[in-house]
């Protein structure tokens, strides 16, 4: 950009903190107050005028005068106006001590040696501009106390008479009687145009200013560089960004050198754009330029970084920055302040880091990863979050893989804080066990029960429902000594088990074959207050008949009886099959008509654990009558029937019968197992049975295995994440102290 190359002078910049608005932060404070003025020091000239903002002025929502009046000066401090406004819109101004000075209204005043004193303009809020509504220009008590009595003008009116302008003659039409005004009231009224969105009525009255001074050879009305860095912010607030070059070659044009104002101002505009590298470009020109970057400078470098979500870059940029200040390279200007500044720009990279991270937890692309990183990078930096940034942290990981970042920023919070908040470690909880880190959301719940605060009724549900998902992948895979370990542990942390862990316990000693096993934990199961279901007695008869403790199965079922359980068709299965393997078919036929009659239909897992027995204990013909009874009940054999009825046939001696089934079965549509189709064809082989083998077709393809139930804990602990114990299970663990000790 050509117009560049005439950059010498220097200034501050002033930029508004709603030009940070999107970066859910500010650098620097703001006060609010009833009314805002604008000050300016007019000792000298119009060109060395500075202005400090708070609340920027907007037209049509505020009603102001101009006045100057002949008061004391009184100097400002550093803190409450100066560079502490560094993000204040881009204006032009020198940084010097300013006064705030709250009335009810002001007027300009034109004094017979010119303009002394403070010019202030005073903002308040009165409705929009564009409304007709009638400006109170009544001085009040205070300022007949201390302005010189002259004519007024009512800016407000002012800029309402020329806010639908669009080119210079309109404006000419009607500035051109109006007596000689301060720059400054040019310059808020091109700003305030920008920000109501009239940008044609900023340039018309800019180009009406170039008129004029042509005309009339008036010193004091020059376009000089605050005209043009008020335009230039007129532009960025009315996101008309075509006009930039435009005004810059303007600037270039009438010989006025763009100062550190008009770059920031830039830099902010390119910011918008979504052109950061370029904003950054043009920072570092700055010193190439002559130029000493103000305070606002660096901020809205570290705001292009944000924008660019590039927290290691904004580190790089603040680690070199306070090297530079800390070896006196920068900072060396008093009224800057920089003490103060650069606590402010500590924080705002802070900020700025805490908010990339949390854009990256939403997004989730290499979020771990680069979240450590950066929090490593604070560390080496000496950039520490706050706890309430590291819980918010905390609050946006969500997906299973951001668990390793919350274990991470709970470390920290636990490392330099005595307190968290108890709803974020519900939710690491919560997450930890989303993520299938059941063990390690238990370490956070043993924390809250050492360290505090103490876990609330969410905290215990999170936990038992991890538990609960423990204890079922040990159940299906028959893992009971997990089961056992996982119910000491929740004893141990106070968690008192319900009926829905214990019975999972139970069914993986069924599964196991676990039958000692099984009845210790009926037992403690009783004695710890809760109260068996008719799963908690179908488990146990399942484990007893298992172990062939056929009589004890039977004290069992009357005792479920007995406490007024009534039986469900798994509980009245196990009874079918335990009467069975004792031969009792008497009692195998009443158990089918009991079910009948209570309204439990018998099914074809029923009548399959019927002929199972029958099979395993060589009834093979009982076998084949049960199965063909099946057609009395209407219910239809599945794979495991005819699988089941065909190898104990065919061992049976009985080719030809298994062979029929085997056809019978293909004709229904169902695909038996390789280990049918060999039996077949052994036995056919081995009586020398004559018959068409063609007809069984091709051998069926291998079924995949079941998952075998071990009885090692190596593939539980892989699957559950949970550790490994080095030494051997002790089969006392499932007795309570009570038990042990009868």
């Amino acid at each position: 950009m050509p117009y560049l190359n005439v950059w010498s002078s220097r200034t501050n910049c002033l930029i508004s903190e709603q030009d940070l608005a999107s970066s859910s932060t500010s650098v620097f404070t703001w006060r609010r107050t009833e009314s805002c003025v604008l000050a300016y020091s007019l000792s000298h000239n119009f060109t060395s005028d500075h202005v400090s903002i708070r609340n920027k002025p907007k037209f049509r929502n505020q009603d102001f005068c101009l006045r100057t009046e002949s008061v004391p000066f009184r100097p400002q401090k550093k803190d409450s106006f100066g560079p502490s406004c560094a993000l204040a819109q881009a204006s032009g101004e020198k940084d010097i001590d300013c006064d705030i000075v709250k009335q009810n209204s002001l007027s300009f005043t034109s004094g017979e040696g010119g303009v002394e004193g403070f010019t202030c303009v005073q903002l308040e809020e009165k409705g929009d501009l564009t409304n007709n509504v009638e400006y109170d220009d009544v001085v009040s008590e205070e300022d007949e106390a201390g302005i010189v009595k002259g004519e007024k003008v009512d800016v407000r009116a002012l800029a309402q008479s020329l806010h639908f302008v669009k080119t210079a003659d309109e404006v000419d039409e009607v500035l051109k009687d109006k007596v000689e005004l301060p720059l400054q009231v040019y310059s808020s009224m091109i700003r305030g145009f920008g920000k109501d969105k009239k940008l044609n009525s900023a340039m018309a009255l800019v180009e009406w200013l170039r008129r004029r001074r042509g005309k009339d050879n008036i010193g004091s009305i020059s376009l000089n560089v605050f005209i043009y860095n008020s335009l230039l912010g007129a532009i960025k607030e009315a996101g008309k960004y075509d006009f930039v070059d435009k005004v810059m070659d303007d600037m270039v044009s009438e010989g006025v050198q763009p100062n550190v104002v008009t770059y920031n101002t830039l830099m902010r505009t390119y910011i918008e754009q979504g052109r950061e590298l370029e904003a950054l470009k043009l920072f570092r020109e700055m010193p190439k330029k002559g130029l000493t970057p103000s305070p606002a400078s660096y901020s809205t470098a570290l705001f292009a970084y944000r924008r660019l979500e590039d927290g290691f870059g904004a580190i790089t940029f603040f680690v070199e920055t306070r090297e530079r200040y800390q070896n006196g390279e920068i900072g060396n200007i008093e009224e800057e302040n920089w003490e103060d500044e650069f606590a402010k720009l500590e924080n705002f990279i802070v900020r700025i880091c805490y908010q990339v991270m949390r854009q990256w937890l939403v997004k989730g692309e290499n979020a771990n990863t680069n979240v450590l990183k950066l929090l490593t990078d604070m560390d080496r930096a000496r950039l520490q979050l706050s706890r309430a940034e590291y819980e918010r942290l905390v609050w946006a990981c969500t997906r299973e893989e951001h668990y390793v970042v919350a274990k991470e920023l709970y470390n920290r919070i636990r490392e330099r804080d005595t307190d968290i908040s108890l709803s974020v470690c519900n939710h690491i909880i919560w997450l930890m066990g989303k993520a299938k880190k059941w063990w390690a959301a238990l370490e956070i719940y043993e924390d809250l029960l050492d360290k505090g605060p103490q876990p609330n009724n969410m905290s215990y549900e999170l936990i038992v429902s991890h538990f609960n998902i423990l204890l079922s992948a040990a159940r299906k895979r028959g893992i009971w000594r997990w089961g056992v370990r996982l119910l000491n542990k929740m004893e141990e942390k106070g968690l008192k088990p319900s009926s829905r862990e214990w019975n999972a316990v139970l069914v993986a000693c069924s599964k196991a074959s676990e039958t000692s096993a099984a009845v210790q934990i009926f037992r403690r199961m009783v004695e710890k207050g809760e109260k068996p279901t008719v799963i908690s007695y179908g488990a146990l008869l399942s484990a007893l008949e298992k172990g062939k403790l056929y009589d004890e199965a039977l004290q069992v079922w009357k005792h479920m009886i007995k406490v007024g359980i009534e039986p469900n068709l798994y509980a009245y299965t196990i009874m079918a099959s335990i009467y069975t393997a004792q031969g009792k078919f008497n009692i195998v036929d009443s158990i089918i008509k009991e079910m009948v009659t209570t309204g439990v239909e018998p099914t074809v897992v029923t009548f399959n654990a019927i002929i199972s027995g029958c099979a395993r204990n060589g009834m093979e013909s009982v076998a084949y009558e049960w199965f063909q009874r099946m057609k009395t009940q209407n219910i239809t054999p599945n794979e495991v029937s005819y699988e089941v009825l065909i190898e104990a046939l065919a061992n049976d001696g009985k080719p030809r019968l298994a062979y029929e089934l085997y056809v019978r079965a293909l004709t229904e549509g169902l695909s038996l197992s390789t280990k049918a189709y060999d039996a077949v064809i052994s036995s056919t082989q081995a009586y020398g049975a004559s018959i068409d083998l063609s007809i069984l077709g091709p051998r069926p393809p291998e079924k995949k295995k079941r998952v075998q139930i071990r009885k090692s804990l190596s593939e539980f602990c892989h699957i559950a994440d949970v550790p490994r114990r080095s030494r051997p299970f002790d089969r006392e663990e499932i007795f309570t102290a009570q038990t042990k000790g009868t």
